[in-house]
């Protein structure tokens, strides 16, 4: 993709596809194999569906406080596609998409399920532990960032955050770090409107949050984040810059993806009390899954059929995925391995005080005493 799409005004959202999954521009269709158009439809699919799954599962209390991505799937999908698997990604608490295609690794679950072990995992797909407090991931992700470039290594640092983020002080203060040291660091805001019951119109007097790069020294682009096939085109481009490709300076660049959460900020919020169900239905005829189901039968690559298998074959790993995290045993000693990077005395004190009370009592007694 052209560098070309990163120069245009921060207020001209870019889009490839219309909401009825017809081309507006041609040249923002990336040039991506059909296998890997539909596998990038494939793991938004099971992005929603896992989303469904385990908001079922807290309902039925299975699962911890959980917050949804439904109608997010296309930016994140989209522009975790535009990643090399060697980039490293940042995110909030939402992007559960990025995570389905980086490959999503079961125990990712425990993490939900109140296990430090879910966060563990994501290591090794070159994903950050997710972070609850709003914005305070962004410094971290700049410092990495930084490194990769003294380390002279071409790989982009990737952080993903909401459009309440904006309003932190970590956030201006990532974006001033990473403009001064020019850091390969991409920036991307999910703008999904709210930032839980405050709407994005008593964020900012600015007129997008894009063009908050140019006040750091760097740029700021919008893009439709229901549009997975846009999100991806200017992520491809976005990342290229930052990492300086093709013998070019390594700079930060900001995008906004301007999207809208269907559902719940979490599934201990009531989305009923601050906005109107008719503003909802508006952005779901946007859905970011008939947009891109509609663009690939009208390629002839998609059909009910081959749909149907889909589903099929989603259930199924969704199904081994749970019954993993559900059949774990924890080891309740795991809650002093990573209190320190290494041991002190005070917590192996601690940990031999809590395994002779085990010893002595056995786990169920000391559940029962709480």
């Amino acid at each position: 993709m052209t560098q070309d799409v990163l120069n245009r005004a921060p207020d001209d959202r870019i889009q490839a596809l219309d909401a009825d999954g017809e081309i507006v521009d041609p040249d923002l269709i990336p040039d991506l194999s059909d296998e890997a158009l539909v596998s990038m439809y494939r793991d938004m699919r099971f992005a929603r569906r896992f989303d469904e799954r385990m908001i079922s599962l807290q309902r039925q209390g299975r699962l911890g406080t959980y917050s949804s991505l439904a109608g997010q799937e296309g930016s994140q999908v989209g522009s975790t596609y535009a990643l090399a698997d060697e980039d490293t990604i940042f995110y909030q608490y939402r992007e559960h998409g990025a995570l389905v295609a980086r490959g999503l690794p079961w125990e990712y679950v425990l993490y939900w399920m109140g296990h430090e072990a879910g966060n563990a995992a994501l290591g090794d797909v070159n994903v950050f532990p997710l972070n609850i407090s709003i914005g305070a991931h962004l410094p971290h992700a700049v410092g990495w960032s930084w490194a990769a470039k003294k380390r002279g290594d071409e790989r982009a640092g990737v952080v993903h955050f909401g459009d309440g983020a904006t309003s932190e002080g970590d956030f201006h203060e990532a974006m001033n770090f990473a403009g001064v040291f020019e850091t390969p660091t991409v920036f991307f805001c999910n703008n999904n409107q709210w930032a839980i019951s405050v709407p994005r119109e008593r964020q900012t007097a600015s007129q997008t949050l894009a063009q908050k790069a140019d006040a750091y020294g760097f740029d700021g682009v919008q893009v439709d984040g229901m549009d997975p096939l846009a999100t991806y085109s200017v992520t491809e481009a976005a990342r290229e810059r930052a990492v300086g490709a093709n013998g070019g300076e390594q700079e930060p660049i900001f995008i906004e993806a301007v999207q809208y959460r269907f559902g719940a900020h979490t599934t201990a919020d009531d989305p009923d009390v601050y906005r109107d169900d008719a503003e909802v239905e508006e952005w779901r005829e946007r859905d970011p899954l008939d947009r891109m189901e509609a663009f690939l039968r009208n390629c002839n690559l998609l059909d009910d059929g081959k749909i149907d298998v889909m589903d099929d074959t989603i259930d199924e790993r969704l199904g081994e995925i749970i019954d993993n995290a559900e059949s774990h045993a924890p080891d309740p000693t795991d809650l002093f391995t990573d209190v320190y990077d290494e041991s002190t005395s005070n917590i192996d004190e601690q940990r031999e005080y809590f395994e002779g009370l085990r010893e002595r009592h056995g786990d169920d007694a000391l559940l029962e005493s709480e």
